[in-house]
Formats: C-alpha cells, structure tokens, sequence
C-alpha cells in the first residue's frame, strides 16, 4: 500500500511539473528536447493504473472492467 501511495504521489508531482514546463514560453529558435506532452499521457496513465490498485487493496476486491464480466 505504502508503494502505490508513493508511486501515485510521485506521478502526480510528475504530471504538475510536466504541465508547469509544457507551459513555460520558449525562447526563439529554442528547442525542446523533451516532449511534455508525452510525459503527462504516461503520468496520468501511472495515475490511473495506481488508483486502480489502490481500490483493489481498499476493498481486497479485484478491480475488474465493465466488459470483462
């Protein structure tokens, strides 16, 4: 439980820092080596899959999709 807490803080604070650089404005001819937008996707995809195991800990229930039944 303790893990997948860290991990959703740490993803959250990964996708608040993506969106902070995301939104900086750049210097003319600067380029940006990182592609912020694609570090959010992951970190929301980190978020998603935490709380989902979060819910499965919660209720000692797997957490099963709709279409899965």
């Amino acid at each position: 439980m303790t893990l997948t807490l860290v991990g959703l803080a740490a993803a959250v604070a990964l996708f608040l820092l993506a969106t902070y650089m995301g939104r900086r404005p750049k210097a003319d001819g600067e380029l940006r080596w990182i592609p912020y937008g694609g570090v959010q996707f992951v970190a929301i995809l980190i978020i998603v899959l935490a709380c989902a195991h979060l819910v499965t800990l919660l209720t000692g229930h797997q957490f099963i999709g709709r279409f899965a039944r």
